[in-house]
């Protein structure tokens, strides 16, 4: 179901058009979360034979280490990802000027023209 009425925005107001927030940050922090729940001593003893691992051992406290470690994860994301993007904007810009954008990327960038339209 898209939530951008097909535009590459998210319901959210952000453009995302790979989809790459919705699947992985959204789904790696559900899925890291749902760890400290699922997780059992007869899959992984990590903390020793009949020791409870996750929440439905009965180690409930699970649930808090895994939300630790994905607000380290999203910190560290977000500031790598900020670092990039400075390193980026530095070096060779994240925009193209206003005159670029409206005569058409496709012929600004790339020198050709991505729909013929007057055929």
């Amino acid at each position: 179901m898209l939530l951008d009425g097909g535009k590459g925005e998210s319901g959210f107001g952000y453009d995302d058009a790979l989809d790459a927030f919705g699947v992985h940050g959204a789904g790696g922090t559900i899925g890291a979360l749902l760890t400290g729940v699922f997780a059992q001593a007869v899959i992984n003893p990590v903390f020793g034979a009949d020791k409870p691992v996750g929440g439905m051992d009965g180690h409930w406290g699970q649930i808090g280490n895994q939300l630790i470690g994905v607000v380290i994860a999203w910190g560290l994301a977000s500031v790598g990802t900020i670092v990039l993007l400075k390193i980026v904007d530095w070096t060779t810009g994240v925009r193209v000027s206003e005159d670029e954008e409206i005569a058409g990327l496709d012929i600004t960038q790339h020198g050709e023209e991505a729909y013929n339209l007057e055929s």
